[in-house]
């Protein structure tokens, strides 16, 4: 190949790439007044795992896999739909997210009450926090979810004894890449945290 022509594709491809990223910044409605580091993120680095293998029907009986999500971040919680504290909180937390991202990635949250947990109290629990067509409740047996609550190190709920109630971050991978635990979980933070995995795929896509 031309040496020039070479020049020139190479320093088309970095302009494109930083049209990306400044994209991806300044479309943040709230990035100027955030104090987290740019390239830092704010939740905890998860161990390295293999990708995520969950596949659970949703509240309205859609398959949900983590196969099937990959390609972006995903959000993952752990709830059960008559849990009146923590999980409102988390529930909450998660939506003030979305709404900083300005667009929506995928949310799901496992039930970790597979007992009481049902289709219908489900769609009661998205449609009291406001979370209806933006997070997808996956349900089923014990025996189905014992293997999803222990990829992700979930205590299940128990009678005197609340769940783990951690939030965690998949990459394009689907990989667990940021951890948060309830009392570090913020809209600011997981905002910012799944915006830095976008960019990861931003980047990876304008190398290709």
């Amino acid at each position: 190949m031309n040496p020039r022509l070479r020049l020139t594709m190479m320093a088309g491809a970095t302009l494109v790439l930083l049209a990306i990223l400044s994209f991806l910044l300044l479309s943040d409605p709230n990035a100027g007044s955030s104090q987290l580091p740019a390239t830092r993120f704010a939740g905890a680095i998860r161990p390295e795992s293999p990708p995520a293998r969950f596949a659970l029907r949703d509240q309205d009986g859609k398959l949900i896999t983590a196969a099937g999500l990959r390609g972006q971040p995903v959000i993952v919680a752990f709830l059960y739909a008559t849990c009146q504290n923590e999980c409102p909180t988390i529930a909450q937390q998660i939506r003030g997210a979305l709404d900083r991202l300005g667009r929506d990635v995928p949310v799901v949250a496992v039930s970790v009450d597979p007992a009481g947990d049902t289709p219908r109290s489900a769609q009661r629990f998205l449609a009291d926090q406001q979370l209806g067509g933006r997070m997808s409740f996956l349900l089923g047996s014990d025996q189905s979810l014992q293997p999803v609550w222990q990829e992700f190190g979930i205590e299940r709920q128990k009678d005197g004894r609340e769940h783990t109630a951690t939030v965690v971050l998949l990459d394009a991978s689907g990989r667990q890449r940021i951890g948060f635990p309830l009392s570090k979980l913020t809209p600011e933070g997981v905002a910012h945290d799944v915006r830095l995995l976008q960019r990861e795929v931003a980047v990876e896509t304008a190398a290709q």
